[in-house]
């Protein structure tokens, strides 16, 4: 079986990396790393492809470096994530009368209702990437997960849309594509580390999945199952180098290495007579910086991320006693020291690091294993949703049933429908995943773009 899985390729286009994963489903749904490549990033600028140059030099270079980790691997397409502080969202209502309200209500009338929300109004130059649905209701019935079989006058559904800037996502295409690739298709970074680090528990519990980044910090909110609220928040870890640099008067390279190895997101429990020693420039003499000081400032700056984060769960109506799951912290940003507790502290929500593990096959490649690689790995895993949706629509499962009698080979039906008949009033994982827009790259190839 695992030889008959394809080889799906994630590139996660960074602020300060590139990275380029190739992965392969086992026999046991979990990823194996076939291969791995990373690069610095210098032409993105807070998730936004600034120089295109740079950028496909970059690909290149974490292309090169994955061929070199397993020389037999060939990748012609990837899927890719987007960010950047160009996407926002907003919830919307739709609503459609129907024809013929004596028949149960069929997907067609679902598709209707979803393709109407791509009529909102946005501003010029921006476009809908995505309308995820959240509850329906159907004449006077709230809070229905799938409207399908139900029969009434009326459906309506409340929508999350996520909207970016046509030419950002364009400078994102070219890119990969002069770097000899083809994007099968994109994603939104938030909800690909979503899928990475969640799992069926935190989904059902309510979780806020906070990825921070180099350029800017990716907000994912789910309640009852459902995709409540994203969110890009301007700043990342790229900023609070910054904030190191210019006020402590070090280099940028000093100040990302002081942050990594002695920085802290609690200035209360940094030594207070501790100091790092940084030599002088051209025979000037040493600095000593305190370790105090290093972590006031990045607690400043950390603490503005998390003020957004509880702004965004006040707006949707989420206060800390609704998020059971509470906030998974991921991407690179997330390993400062004490940033659990100053985000605990900040929001009055429980905090975790989210690892990508949950879906890796075990013993594999250690460093991918770490927080920054979960918006890559989110890709890969939405490029397997894909391809078994599309697995299931040239071959239907045969054994699509809705009785819980014994089948001639002796296995419990009632498995088989777990398998393939969502079940009522619960979203799982898999629902997540087919709820975001596949074929997203084909929308930035319409109306006079034929010339990528």
């Amino acid at each position: 079986m695992t030889n008959e899985q394809p080889i799906i390729v994630g590139l996660d286009i960074g602020t300060t990396k590139i990275a380029a994963i190739a992965g392969r489903k086992n026999e046991f749904g979990k990823l194996e790393i076939l291969g791995f490549g990373l690069a610095s990033s210098t032409g993105v600028q807070h998730g936004m492809v600034l120089n295109i140059d740079q950028t496909i030099k970059a690909i290149e270079t974490a292309l090169k470096n994955c061929y070199a980790s397993n020389p037999g691997l060939e990748i012609s397409e990837v899927y890719v994530g987007i960010a950047g502080h160009h996407i926002k969202s907003l919830q919307t209502r739709g609503d459609i009368v129907r024809r013929s309200t004596e028949d149960e209500i069929k997907q067609f009338e679902i598709d209707q209702l979803i393709n109407d929300q791509y009529k909102t109004y946005i501003p010029a130059g921006d476009q809908i990437i995505d309308v995820i649905p959240q509850e329906y209701t159907v004449d006077n019935i709230q809070n229905i997960t799938d409207p399908i079989g139900h029969t009434g006058v009326k459906i309506g559904a409340n929508f999350h849309i996520i909207t970016g800037d046509r030419n950002a996502i364009r400078n994102i295409n070219r890119s990969v594509e002069k770097a000899g690739l083809r994007v099968k298709d994109l994603m939104l970074q938030p909800l690909a580390s979503s899928a990475a680090v969640m799992s069926e528990q935190d989904i059902e519990a309510g979780i806020a999945i906070l990825d921070i980044g180099g350029g800017t910090t990716d907000l994912a909110v789910f309640y009852e199952g459902i995709l409540k609220h994203t969110a890009v928040i301007p700043f990342g870890g790229e900023n609070i180098t910054n904030d190191i640099k210019t006020g402590l008067g070090v280099l940028k390279t000093q100040a990302e290495l002081m942050k990594v190895q002695y920085g802290s997101a609690l200035s209360d429990v940094a030594q207070a007579n501790a100091f790092i020693k940084i030599p002088g420039l051209r025979g000037l003499p040493s600095k000593e910086i305190s370790v105090k000081n290093l972590a006031s400032i990045i607690q400043a700056r950390m603490s503005e991320i998390l003020a957004f984060v509880t702004f965004h769960l006040k707006q949707v109506g989420l206060d800390n006693k609704m998020l059971n799951g509470g906030i998974v912290l991921t991407g690179g940003g997330s390993q400062l020291k004490h940033l659990i507790q100053l985000t605990e502290y900040a929001t009055g929500l429980n905090a975790r690091i989210g690892y990508p593990n949950e879906h890796i096959a075990p013993n594999q490649i250690a460093e991918l294993e770490k927080p920054a690689y979960a918006t890559c790995i989110g890709l890969i895993l939405k490029g397997y949703n894909i391809h078994e949706n599309n697995q299931n629509r040239l071959n239907p499962p045969a054994n699509k049933v809705k009785s819980t009698e014994s089948t001639a080979s002796g296995e419990s039906t009632e498995e088989i429908v777990m398998r393939s008949v969502p079940t009522k009033g619960r979203k799982t994982l898999g629902d997540f995943m087919n709820s975001i827009k596949d074929g997203l790259i084909d929308l930035f190839k319409e109306e006079g773009d034929k010339q990528l």
